[in-house]
């Protein structure tokens, strides 16, 4: 038997769908991935990340996630980090792990994100 992850689904407060394709797709540069026909009613909305997707999922009883998240990598770290800072984000350093420098954020619904410089190795 194989298991793989196929997404992540994130919630994010009810009619937020525009602040989330601002903040996912225009601030942090992913590409929105259609939903099926037979969940346009449920609102939200999906991301494209790499092999996989970001399903931003609408819950009535919105809470953030403040430890619970997940972590994107990307090949331009200081980059990301400085248009996350221009766009009015917290930005929070950590230290790196296994060499990989990394930092934490938050969405505009206060769920928290974590950004890795992407692993070349292996």
């Amino acid at each position: 038997m194989m298991l793989a992850l196929d997404h992540v689904q994130i919630a994010i407060p009810a009619n937020s769908e525009v602040t989330a394709r601002d903040f996912y797709g225009r601030i942090l540069g992913l590409s929105e991935h259609d939903k099926p026909i037979e969940l346009f009613g449920r609102g939200g909305c999906w991301f494209d990340l790499g092999f996989h997707q970001l399903h931003l999922g609408v819950d009535a009883d919105f809470r953030p996630a403040k430890k619970a998240h997940i972590a994107l990598t990307t090949d331009a770290l200081d980059t990301l980090r400085v248009r996350i800072e221009n766009a009015g984000f917290p930005v929070h350093g950590d230290v790196p792990i296994n060499g990989r420098h990394r930092f934490f954020t938050e969405d505009p619904f206060g769920n928290r994100l974590e950004i890795l410089q992407m692993d070349f190795i292996g």
